[in-house]
């Protein structure tokens, strides 16, 4: 069954001219054009049913884009996510009007601006601008802030945890949103806490409503700076945590896990905590134990042997923070893994499952604010 002669004929004069990008409203049956000059429409008339039909037009234009009427392997679909498509041949599969195409360019390690552009005509989706917006060099381009608006515009609609974690910490990306549009976001916050791992996650040291720095701050910050100047990692965690922003950042955290959503939140949170604290994750030893990484923490504190000994010398008064930097180290999804395999639950119950590791976790947080 070919085209129709007057598609066939459509098809054929806008193939010449300079495409940037094609994209097939299916329901409607309409052929979208990107060209050096603008947009152009071509209305499809099928002579049979309109999946067969969007095959053919589909094979036309692989067939002149890529010499083959084979289009782009959609059963590489894994292999596509994880940007392995060939940085030379992506402007070539924006013009093949198949979505799959599409999310291989928005993938791809050799995406440009340019190429960004015309992507986001053809598939103009949040989870396209997500991926997107992982680029920095497109976060910082000129299509960053256009994501970054639609991600916003989009969010309040966003149902899946993961999406709106990850919405949350790529627009709060240097450049994209204003001073205003940030404060707005955080109060949103207030009432929907899966935003805070966002926040968490991309302004670990910027946080928005500052808490002051710990009362021991002003004295142990002169004994501790020589010791991290040097390469003390201990030292240096301490200084981060103990100042205004890492008391910030523990207040948010405890914040955070009182209520996470759902299994992804509690596993998004409890990596961002431990990356927070990774500086001094080589001093402990691994385990899916917290009570095993409690008396490990314990241990070397009171062993002070090691990197502790010279920190514990100059603040002997801040052992107990010492301890929990160390235990905060090996916080993440490893913890959860014994109680995430046993049950799919959320919310509420989820919640009270993970109380095990939640309540440890956050009396040591609170060990470390200076109203804690």
């Amino acid at each position: 069954m070919d085209l129709s002669r007057e598609d066939s004929l459509r098809l054929h004069v806008l193939l010449k001219q300079d495409l940037q990008a094609v994209r097939i409203d299916e329901s409607a049956m309409v052929l979208h054009a990107l060209t050096g000059e603008g947009e152009a429409r071509v209305p499809l008339n099928p002579t049979c049913r309109d999946e067969i039909y969007l095959r053919k037009v589909r094979e036309l234009l692989s067939t002149h884009v890529l010499g083959s009427p084979g289009g782009y392997p959609v059963y590489l679909r894994r292999w596509t996510r994880m940007g392995q498509a060939r940085a030379d041949n992506l402007d070539r599969l924006l013009l093949l009007g198949e979505p799959e195409a599409v999310v291989a360019v928005v993938h791809a390690e050799g995406l440009t601006d340019e190429l960004a552009r015309r992507a986001w005509w053809a598939m103009p989706t949040a989870e396209n601008a997500r991926r997107m917006l992982e680029h920095e060099h497109i976060a910082r381009g000129s299509m960053g802030p256009e994501l970054a608006a639609f991600l916003l515009e989009f969010l309040p609609f966003e149902e899946d945890s993961r999406a709106i974690v990850d919405s949350v910490r790529l627009v709060l990306q240097p450049g994209l949103v204003d001073a205003a549009t940030r404060d707005r976001l955080w109060q949103r916050a207030r009432q929907k806490t899966t935003y805070y791992a966002g926040f968490l996650w991309a302004l670990p040291d910027a946080l928005p409503d500052p808490l002051p720095a710990h009362p021991a701050w002003e004295a142990a910050a002169p004994r501790l700076q020589p010791l991290a100047d040097a390469g003390d990692p201990v030292a240096a965690l301490l200084l981060r945590v103990l100042g205004a922003p890492g008391q910030t950042f523990v207040h948010v955290a405890r914040e955070a896990l009182r209520k996470p959503r759902d299994q992804d939140v509690a596993v998004i949170l409890f990596d961002v905590i431990g990356g927070y604290f990774a500086g001094v994750r080589h001093l402990m030893p691994e385990s899916q134990d917290l009570t095993d990484l409690e008396r490990a923490a314990e241990a070397l504190v009171e062993s002070r042997a090691g990197a502790l000994a010279a920190v514990l010398e100059a603040v002997p008064d801040l052992a107990a923070q010492a301890a929990a930097v160390l235990l905060m180290s090996r916080v993440g999804e490893p913890l959860l893994r014994p109680i995430f395999a046993r049950t799919d639950a959320i919310g509420t119950v989820m919640r009270r499952k993970l109380e095990p590791l939640t309540g440890p976790i956050d009396r040591r947080l609170a060990s470390l604010l200076g109203a804690g």
